[in-house]
Formats: C-alpha cells, sequence, structure tokens
C-alpha cells in the first residue's frame, strides 16, 4: 500500500562498487531506485556483463542523467549518447559506456534491485524457490499475428515478467524462449510473484503458467542445473493457463501461509523414486499483497 515517505540520498541502503563505478540502492517500500556512478572508462559489456552472465543487459532502464554523458548501443547498431540534464528510457538488450573524461551520474527507477548481481557464486550449492513460467500456446500465437508482432508481444511479456521478479525479489537465471527461470530465497514471494506475472500477461492478451519448487540446485555460468530443476520443470508441466502449481516440498514450506491449495493428485515425476503430490494455488492471496506500483511514465509495460 502507497504511503507518504522520502529517502535522504546520502544514506543508502545499499552500495555496490564495481569497476570504475559503483551503484547505490534506495528502496521505497516495493518500489526501488538506483543512482549510478559509472568512471570514465567504465563499459557495461567489460564491467558487468562477467557477473551478469548475460551477453547484454537485459533491463529496461529509465532515469534521469545528473551529469556527465552515457552513449548506448542497441544490437542492431543503434546509438545513442544521453548528456546531462535529460530523461532517458534504454530497452533491454543493450551495451553501454561512459563518454569522455567526466564521471557519468544518474538516477534509474527500474531493474536495480537485481541489477548486476549474481544468483551466486559459480559452483555453489545452494537452496532456493525456482519459478518456472511459459506462455501457453505461443508457437499458435506466434503464427496467427506473425513474427513482428510476435516480437513485440514478446518483449511486453519479458518486460512485465522482469518488473515483477524485481519487486518480489527474484533473480532471473535464464530465459527459455517464452519463459523464464528465476530463484527466490522464499517460497511465499516466488509465489507471489508467480501468480503476478499470470495476472500482468493477461492484460496484453497472454496466458502464462507457473511452476514452483524447492530444493538445492548448482550454480553454473548464467544457468542452474540439478535434480531440482529438472523438478520444478515437470512441476510447471502439470499446470494449466493461468495456474501456478507447486512441489509437495514448496507447498510444505507454505503451510500456515494465507494461500490455499488444491491438491492435484500424485504424479510420477522422472528421476524422483514413487508418486509425488503438486498442488494448484487457489483463493485469496496473502491479506498484505502489494499491489504493482505504475510503471514510470512512458514505459512499455503498460497494456
Amino acid at each position: 500500500m502507497a504511503r507518504l515517505q522520502r529517502r535522504d540520498l546520502s544514506r543508502p541502503d545499499e552500495v555496490r562498487e564495481f569497476t570504475l563505478g559503483s551503484l547505490e540502492i534506495f528502496a521505497l517500500d516495493d518500489v526501488v531506485v538506483g543512482r549510478t556512478i559509472w568512471e570514465p572508462g567504465w563499459r557495461w559489456s567489460e564491467t558487468v556483463k562477467p557477473i551478469a552472465g548475460t551477453e547484454l543487459c537485459e533491463y529496461h532502464h529509465f532515469g534521469y542523467s545528473i551529469s556527465g554523458r552515457f552513449r548506448v548501443q542497441m544490437p542492431d547498431g543503434t546509438e545513442m549518447e544521453i548528456p546531462p540534464n535529460h530523461l532517458f528510457e534504454v530497452p533491454p538488450g543493450h551495451d553501454a559506456w561512459v563518454v569522455g573524461d567526466e564521471p557519468w551520474i544518474a538516477i534509474d527507477w527500474a531493474g536495480m534491485r537485481s541489477f548486476a548481481r549474481p544468483v551466486a557464486g559459480r559452483g555453489e550449492r545452494i537452496v532456493a524457490t525456482l519459478l518456472f513460467t511459459d506462455i501457453v500456446d505461443s508457437t499458435a500465437i506466434a503464427e496467427r499475428v506473425g513474427d513482428a508482432a510476435w516480437r513485440e508481444l514478446l518483449a511486453r511479456h519479458n518486460e512485465r515478467v522482469r518488473w515483477e521478479l524485481d519487486r518480489y525479489r527474484g533473480r532471473e537465471v535464464t530465459t527459455t524462449g517464452d519463459g523464464f527461470l528465476a530463484t527466490f530465497d522464499g517460497a511465499e514471494r516466488a509465489v507471489l510473484c508467480a501468480r503476478s506475472i499470470c495476472t500482468a500477461a493477461q492484460g496484453i492478451g497472454l496466458m502464462v503458467r507457473a511452476g514452483v519448487h524447492t530444493g538445492e540446485v548448482e550454480v553454473v555460468p548464467g544457468n542452474l542445473r540439478g535434480l531440482a530443476v529438472h523438478i520444478a520443470s515437470r512441476v510447471l508441466s502439470l499446470a494449466g493457463p493461468g495456474e501456478v502449481v507447486v512441489s509437495w516440498t514448496t507447498r510444505d514450506l507454505l503451510t500456515g501461509s494465507a494461500f490455499t491449495f488444491e491438491d492435484r493428485g500424485l504424479h510420477e515425476l522422472k528421476g524422483i523414486p514413487g508418486p509425488r503430490a503438486v498442488f494448484a494455488v487457489s483463493g485469496a492471496a496473502e491479506a498484505g499483497e502489494p499491489v504493482p506500483p505504475s510503471a514510470p511514465a512512458g514505459s512499455a509495460l503498460r497494456s
């Protein structure tokens, strides 16, 4: 719920240090604002790419350039320079660098909670709640609307998913063509995020389904591996359009929450001995489930 509040820019909640720069994080409940300070010589593909594990920066930035000059390059070669005292929007899938000998300082209102944060150390085994999503009947939709319209629709879907992941503190691991794999450090946030993603997709004319499972995984460059990943994928396959289905493990972790569950019976899951129960999330969400903040003006998040 929105409330009257303010933040002192001299007291960030978190500071992330990079080679040739830093990112200051300020939290206003569900909205996170970042102040970027990139020094001369900073470039995303050299500084952040090894951390993010993606070929290009996949965040959609909205912000205000305070000082310095910044240049952005899109995959098709299109470039734009951002001078001081300008508002800016930068779509996902870009490289960027500081121009000249003055630091680029800017305020960014989108995607800063998870910007340049790896899931965990490479090769590390962690316990996490995994969320898989995919678009229902994506191939048929693409054939019906045509390639250009499908690319635009998929971009809007991806934008909305990333917005919800950021809001619920999820970390994007990878995309699966028409879906996402993300991790959470809490089962409740994962399910809340899954529900919000399904709702947001309906707002742009798509149906998304989601599967959630909690277990141990191994972090590898740009992905996760382990039995828990396969289980989460198979749980997803049991979900219907607009549904969130959770595994027995995640269901147990949510005991006492405000969620209610529909028993979807026992299923044989490849690699797991014996039949296992899965559950569809139903009923009211958590009483205090936040309403998504409005996207910045001009955002592609609007329907």
